[in-house]
């Protein structure tokens, strides 16, 4: 089955994630925690860092998942929908059963052509870096990441 048939692929999961990590290492970031998830939300694939620290397979997942759940990046949930939506978005938690975390490092993916194929979520160091480190894995390999 092609893979923008089915989503997110195990070898682009793990391709994702080795790379986010190297990237991490090259940058001296804290030990992070990282996952994929496919167009359902289901996890793919996850790694985590020595040392990084107890919740972050949880925060991770949560972020990727949340992508899914509402056709957005986390950053978007965090700057926009906090603002416009606020009650909403303290809801989602509750209604999913704590899955929801909408917190910065949450990156949906797509397919060269556009077709969306998961998300990573990545915890660790700043909200900003754990971003920054998911958008450069996943365009270095040959994926688009998309934070809308």
């Amino acid at each position: 089955m092609h893979a923008s048939t089915q989503g997110i692929t195990l070898a682009q999961a793990n391709q994702i994630i080795q790379t986010a990590l190297a990237l991490a290492r090259e940058r001296q970031l804290l030990p992070l925690t990282c996952c994929v998830v496919d167009r359902g939300g289901h996890l793919v694939a996850a790694q985590r860092e020595d040392a990084s620290s107890t919740l972050r397979f949880e925060i991770a997942f949560g972020k990727a998942w949340s992508c899914m759940a509402l056709g957005h990046s986390t950053r978007f949930m965090e700057e926009v929908m906090a603002r416009n939506r606020p009650h909403f978005l303290d809801a989602l938690p509750a209604a999913s059963a704590g899955k929801f975390v909408p917190c910065i490092g949450g990156v949906m993916i797509r397919s060269p052509e556009g077709e969306l194929l998961g998300a990573v979520g990545i915890t660790g160091d700043s909200a900003d870096n754990d971003e920054a480190v998911g958008i450069q894995a996943i365009e270095r390999c040959g994926l688009l990441a998309d934070l809308s």
